[in-house]
């Protein structure tokens, strides 16, 4: 827990109120917008995450999301990291959950895969000046 608790403490060190604007649009649809104009820092947007069952020291798939939608490649690196090593989750386990955490993604999981060889379009080089 304590690492939890020092990982929420580190990213809220890093997220400016600018950020935290831009952070409560982006989940707007899972906060109403007279809970949002309440939270006034990121330490209440994270408590706000945990009481409604959107965060938990073992589900980070949410802000993950929100971080990579926002552009916070560095806040998203962080919640990586922790993931992998306080929660020891695999490389397949996580790129699993990358193509899950969006509900409406669940659906596709199945038919998400790499092209084979033989699919790939291979393109000839481009023809040289003279």
């Amino acid at each position: 827990m304590a690492e939890y608790s020092s990982l929420l403490s580190d990213l809220s060190e890093n997220i400016t109120n600018e950020d935290l604007e831009q952070l409560k649009c982006a989940c707007k649809e899972d906060i109403p917008e007279e809970h949002s104009n309440n939270i006034t820092s990121s330490k209440e947007w994270f408590s706000y995450l945990e009481k409604n069952d959107k965060l938990a020291q073992d589900n980070l798939s949410y802000i993950e999301h929100i971080f990579e939608i926002s552009r916070r490649p560095d806040l998203l690196t962080r919640v990586i990291e922790y993931r992998t090593t306080v929660l020891k989750i695999s490389e397949d386990e996580e790129i699993d959950t990358k193509l899950t955490r969006i509900p409406s993604a669940k659906k596709y999981k199945d038919i998400i895969r790499q092209p084979s060889e033989d699919e790939i379009i291979k393109l000839a080089p481009p023809p040289k000046k003279v």
